[in-house]
């Protein structure tokens, strides 16, 4: 939930932020693009695309092992990347930033070190129904392993996960709460917060997935108390294959490795091996130098535009787009929480979601079909599918009137 304001953030200048964006100008079938799909994956602005090539172009060398002073350069800019990423989230140290591939590979790193270590036979971890499979498969394979029990807190009908339904499942058995902040199939805004206090009350960690709040609102992982928190570069306006695990100094230290290999150990010897300290004690070999850099700028501009004016701006998107597709014939709404990012995960009467998408397409209208990597979602529901158009800090409200016409438009080729 939003904080309180004492006065509404500036509203954003949308042209002149696209202009930013060098794939906003292309024309996608003869069509002016208009894209809808941000919660699969952001588009890039150019201070991301030039911090990147600057990198491979001025900096390239492997980081933290040469005393060149092109190594020496790779390794400031990668930790100043690092610094930014701290800052960003309001954590207490560096230390408790770990660089990965992904918000997909923290929680797989999350379920490999720290659950192995914790998680017994009997024990149970708690999600909820709303979880992206990233949030779900590396807790069931843990549970698999050990003999636990995944547990989920229901959806209620209008894609919410009511905190009381997650509150009576925490029991002296659970050893995990892992949720999501918002949903990337309904863009429904969990109180994460309130699960935390919750959880901590009776000695039960949490982990947070946070993949669709960072590039949509302010997150300060010290103020909401989380000891785990997750995302990906590559829907916060970053590079693809580049993510960030956010642990607790004093947890990660008593975790682990994950992985082996250079530079996650301190000593090596034919017997035995000692490990780095945090956070390198993670991460293990050759790591995406220019994502990691990429990244730090991508930070570094939509904390110029700020995170404020960026919620404001899509809040105010939610609700146009949310009455025009009200407007037409046929169309249903899947999730209507009212604690919502700028999600429309929607039906058409008659027409699969796919054949709603492709000829969106012929339009030049990008927006996502499927199941969305969250088929409990849709098993929920009794879907096998929905049409999802997800908003950007970009995104016009002519664009999703753009959107409305073209749904008339499917709907007339299945009339």
């Amino acid at each position: 939930m939003s904080a309180a304001r004492t006065s509404p953030p500036a509203r954003l200048d949308v042209k002149r932020i696209r202009e930013d964006f060098p794939i906003l100008e292309r024309t996608v079938h003869g069509r002016p693009l208009v894209y809808l799909d941000n919660a699969a994956t952001s588009q890039k602005p150019r201070a991301v695309i030039e911090a990147e090539a600057r990198y491979y172009a001025e900096e390239n060398a492997n980081i933290h092992r040469g005393v060149h002073w092109l190594s020496e350069k790779a390794t400031a800019s990668y930790e100043a990347a690092r610094e930014k990423v701290r800052a960003f989230l309001n954590a207490a140290s560096v230390h408790e930033i770990v660089f990965v591939r992904g918000a997909t590979e923290a929680v797989n790193l999350v379920a490999s070190s720290f659950g192995k270590n914790h998680v017994r036979s009997g024990d149970e971890i708690l999600v909820t129904g709303l979880e992206h499979h990233s949030n779900l498969v590396p807790w069931q394979m843990l549970c698999a392993e050990t003999g636990a029990r995944l547990v989920a807190a229901p959806i209620d009908d209008s894609g919410d996960v009511p905190l009381e339904e997650i509150v009576s499942r925490i029991s002296e058995r659970t050893k995990l709460v892992a949720v999501a902040h918002v949903s990337n199939a309904l863009g429904t805004v969990l109180p994460v917060r309130e699960i935390v206090d919750t959880a901590h009350a009776r000695g039960v960690p949490v982990l947070i997935d946070g993949a669709q709040a960072v590039p949509h609102r302010a997150v300060d992982v010290r103020a909401l108390g989380c000891d785990f928190y997750v995302f990906s570069g590559h829907k916060v306006y970053g590079p693809t294959g580049v993510g960030i695990l956010y642990g607790r100094e004093a947890l990660l230290d008593a975790m682990p490795p994950w992985q082996g290999g250079g530079d996650m150990i301190a000593s090596v010897t034919l017997e035995k091996s000692t490990w780095n300290v945090l956070p390198y004690k993670f991460e293990a070999g050759t790591p995406n130098i220019a994502g990691g850099i990429g990244l730090g700028a991508a930070l570094d501009y939509v904390s110029a535009i700020g995170l404020d004016r960026i919620e404001a701006h899509e809040a105010a998107l939610l609700e146009i787009g949310t009455g025009l597709l009200r407007s037409v014939a046929g169309v249903r709404l899947v999730g209507t929480a009212p604690e919502k990012a700028g999600v429309l995960s929607f039906l058409l009467d008659g027409v699969h979601a796919h054949d709603v998408g492709t000829i969106l397409d012929q339009e030049g209208i990008a927006i996502r079909t499927g199941h969305h990597c969250a088929q409990p979602v849709m098993d929920r529901f009794g879907i096998p599918a929905t049409a999802r158009a997800s908003l950007g800090v970009y995104n016009t409200a002519e664009e999703l009137e753009a959107l409305a016409q073209g749904i008339r438009r499917v709907a007339e080729v299945f009339a």
